[in-house]
């Protein structure tokens, strides 16, 4: 079964088994020990922190090795806000980090701070710009910034040298999520903390790593012990850090030609996916990106289902955020971009990817998305008369109301393709809805299908909201 889901996680690397299972042999015990067995545990482990660090672009006494990615950035954070607590409270991240950084964004606002969030483009990019403009806007003096180098959803690269820059400027560090960019390269620019997590170039799970240059301000958080420099307290995991260090530097080895070659994978994916599967958005910065990732957007489709679909054809994908993927919110990335996020689908191809599998996924992919809309379609629209849910009624001047009230996404949006027809250009349509879907997918709709939309009102006559959409078209 083709695993297309990378982003995620991947497989554990050969190199990394390899690496595993001999440190079970020699890295069993305590490293902080000066017996010969402890001494020997103790070279495998800073042998693992130079390679590491080597493949990081940093010192090894930067660098500290962590139970998991959402841990180094948890205590990065928390680290980096508590040593510049004097200078100020205030936090930036930016509308797309992953949920481990929003997650510590709202600890920090409960403990007392304050933080913002940086606006992205419809590409998920981060610009300098804004950065600057939160910088100069921020109630308070700035402690931390928080920008990723890649996106976990949809690719996109961010310029973190020119963020890094803009961020030194103020005197403000910068702290970089690196999971998804670091198996295919350093991250470049003068940031001043980095974050990263081993699953995510084959490595162990429960391995993270944890970077913080020297001269940055940084308190660890109590309590804490005299392991790896009291910033991930406990006796570490010496084969599952040997193993993370040995696999991030082969996948590095392979790093460039890999990418090129993933890189024209989804090249043809994202060429080809329009062509095939009508009302289709690919999303992402289609340049600045890392190789193997693709995520697109099909009107009319609830995205679980178009997985489920793909499952029983053989594929392995992912739709927006695996942390947020059990939740009946939108994805809050697709949501910050402002792009269509039901039907949505991350395809991110694992290194050794074959052309094949690339191409049977391209010709399976319009069969299942036409399966589910034909599974979502709603009866037929109509106007006149009462409304009721799933309705157009027809009041002054031609204008259309269709309900929605109690239906999901992308029910709303479906009605509301339904209903458009019946009413003359210039027309009002107001849709009702209360899934919160509604709320990013009908101005995407419009978007995409050239209508205008108006705005959004609380439902005068009950729940929900009333979302208004002029007929253009």
């Amino acid at each position: 079964m083709p695993y297309f889901d990378a982003a995620g996680s991947l497989p554990l690397h050969p190199v990394a088994r390899q690496a595993l299972l001999a440190a079970f042999d020699d890295g069993w015990a305590d490293p902080a020990r000066p017996h010969r067995e402890g001494r020997r545990a103790r070279l495998l482990l800073d042998a693992a922190r130079e390679a590491a660090a080597e493949a990081v672009g940093c010192r090894p006494d930067e660098l500290t090795f962590t139970p998991s990615g959402t841990r180094a950035l948890h205590a990065g954070i928390a680290g980096a806000l508590a040593g510049r607590a004097r200078a100020g409270r205030h936090l930036l991240v930016s509308a797309v980090e992953h949920s481990a950084v929003l997650h510590a964004a709202g600890a920090h606002r409960a403990a007392g701070g304050t933080s913002a969030e940086l606006g992205v483009d419809r590409t998920g990019r981060v610009a300098p710009e804004t950065v600057a403009a939160a910088l100069r806007d921020a109630p308070g003096p700035t402690a931390l910034a928080c920008v990723q180098s890649a996106n976990h959803e949809v690719g996109t690269r961010q310029p973190v040298p020119e963020i890094a820059e803009v961020c030194a400027e103020a005197g403000v560090p910068l702290l970089v999520d690196a999971a998804q960019s670091l198996p295919w390269g350093p991250v470049d620019g003068a940031w001043s903390l980095l974050a990263a997590s081993a699953h995510k170039w084959g490595g162990p799970p429960g391995v993270g790593l944890l970077v913080v240059r020297k001269g940055v301000r940084f308190a660890p958080g109590q309590p804490s012990d005299e392991r790896e420099s009291g910033r991930a307290p406990g006796f570490e995991n010496i084969p599952a850090v040997v193993a993370a260090a040995a696999s991030l530097r082969a996948v590095r080895q392979e790093a460039g030609a890999e990418a090129a070659r993933l890189r024209g994978l989804v090249d043809v994916i994202r060429a080809r996916v329009p062509e095939l599967v009508p009302d289709v958005e690919v999303v992402g910065d289609p340049e600045e990106r890392v190789p193997g990732t693709v995520t697109f957007s099909c009107l009319y489709v609830d995205g679980e289902a178009l997985l489920h679909a793909l499952d029983r054809e053989g594929f392995a994908v992912s739709s927006g955020s695996s942390c947020t993927s059990s939740t009946l919110t939108p994805s809050h990335v697709l949501a910050a971009m402002g792009v269509l996020s039901e039907g949505n689908v991350r395809v991110s191809l694992p290194p050794g990817t074959a052309a094949a599998d690339v191409e049977r996924f391209l010709a399976v992919l319009p069969g299942a998305v036409a399966s589910v809309r034909e599974q979502l379609a709603p009866p037929p629209a109509v106007t006149g008369g009462g409304s009721t849910v799933g309705s157009a009624a027809e009041g002054p001047g031609g204008d259309l109301t269709v309900d929605s009230l109690g239906k999901r996404c992308p029910v709303p949006v479906i009605e509301l393709a339904r209903a458009i027809g019946g009413g003359p250009v210039g027309g009002v349509i107001t849709v009702l809805a209360d899934d919160a879907a509604a709320r990013l997918d009908i101005p995407a709709w419009c978007e995409m299908r050239g209508q205008e939309y108006l705005g959004e009102a609380p439902h005068d006559a009950g729940p929900g909201t009333a979302y208004r959409v002029r007929r253009v078209a």
